[in-house]
């Protein structure tokens, strides 16, 4: 009985570790988008300034811009982390 008590908190421990380091990549790449999204618009390749100025809800459409990057970087963030763990308990 002790044998099996013992086998439990390491899988828990192990998937706690997992989530938390997938976790803090998902934190790291909403950072990121976060810190691109003025780049881009200060950059401004693609006119982005004028046609979020121009926009019948200018805030809306920033804020939906602000978010896709940062949802973006967040996610490709996260799935290379765990690509990265599973390579790393190879």
């Amino acid at each position: 009985m002790s044998k099996h008590a013992s086998a439990q908190p390491a899988a828990t421990s192990r998937s706690t570790s997992l989530a938390l380091r997938l976790g803090a990549q998902a934190t790291m790449g909403v950072a990121l988008g976060l810190c691109f999204c003025p780049l881009a618009v200060l950059v401004d390749p693609a006119d982005i300034t004028s046609m979020v100025a121009h926009d019948a809800e200018p805030w809306t459409t920033a804020l939906i811009l602000v978010s896709f990057f940062a949802l973006t970087f967040g996610t490709g963030a996260a799935l290379t982390g765990m690509v990265l763990t599973g390579m790393e308990k190879r």
